[in-house]
C-alpha cells in the first residue's frame, strides 16, 4: 500500500466522503491499491474495470460519438469515465484511468499515453473549483511500469483535489486525530 493511498483514505474518512474508480489500462490496480489500506471500506464503494471500449459507453456513460471520433485514449473520455463511475456507484468522488500500456499503440496513440481524471463535488465554501480535472501523461517504461505510474498519478491527482477542498479547521482536526502530518 502506498502512502498516497493511505492519505486518500484518511482524508475521505475525515470528510465523510466516498470514492469510486473507473479503470481501463490499470485493470483494477487502482482499486487494489485503495483497498490495501486498512479502513478503506468506510470510503471506497467499488470500481468498474471497463477495459473494452463498449463498456466505457454502456457502463460508464461515455459518449458514443466521442469514442467513435477519438477512441478510448482521450482526455475527455477519462473525464467522462470519472463522472460516469461517480454517478453509477453514487459517490462523492470518481477517478479514472485510460491509456496505452503497450506493447503496441492503440487508437493512434503511442505507448505511454495516459489520461487520469478526477470528478468531485463542487463546494461553495471549499475554496476549490471542484468538478472535474484531467491530467495528460506521457510515461516511459515497460507495460508494468506504465500501469504502476498511472496508479500513482491518479491517486496523486485525487489527493491534490482532496487536500485543496479540506478547510483549515478540518486539517487541524485531522492533524490532531492522526498525530500530525
Amino acid at each position: 500500500m502506498s502512502s498516497t493511498a493511505t492519505d486518500v483514505v484518511r482524508l475521505l474518512t475525515v470528510k465523510g466522503e466516498t470514492l469510486a474508480v473507473a479503470e481501463s489500462l490499470t485493470g483494477g490496480l487502482v482499486a487494489a491499491e485503495i483497498t490495501s489500506v486498512p479502513g478503506a471500506s468506510k470510503v471506497f464503494r467499488g470500481s468498474v474495470t471497463a477495459y473494452a471500449t463498449d463498456l466505457k459507453r454502456d457502463l460508464l456513460g461515455v459518449d458514443a460519438t466521442l469514442l467513435a471520433a477519438r477512441g478510448a485514449v482521450d482526455a475527455q473520455v477519462a473525464a467522462e469515465m470519472a463522472v460516469g463511475v461517480r454517478k453509477a456507484l453514487g459517490t462523492d468522488w470518481g477517478i479514472a484511468t485510460t491509456g496505452v500500456a503497450g506493447p503496441d499503440p492503440q487508437d493512434g496513440q503511442a505507448v505511454g499515453t495516459v489520461f487520469v481524471a478526477v470528478d468531485g463535488p463542487v463546494g461553495a465554501d471549499s475554496g476549490s473549483a471542484g468538478g472535474g480535472k484531467v491530467e495528460a501523461l506521457r510515461l516511459n517504461g515497460d507495460r508494468a511500469e506504465i500501469r504502476r505510474e498511472s496508479v500513482r498519478s491518479v491517486l496523486a491527482l485525487l489527493l491534490k483535489e482532496l487536500a485543496g477542498e479540506q478547510t483549515g479547521n478540518e486539517r487541524a482536526q485531522d492533524t490532531e486525530r492522526n498525530g500530525g502530518f
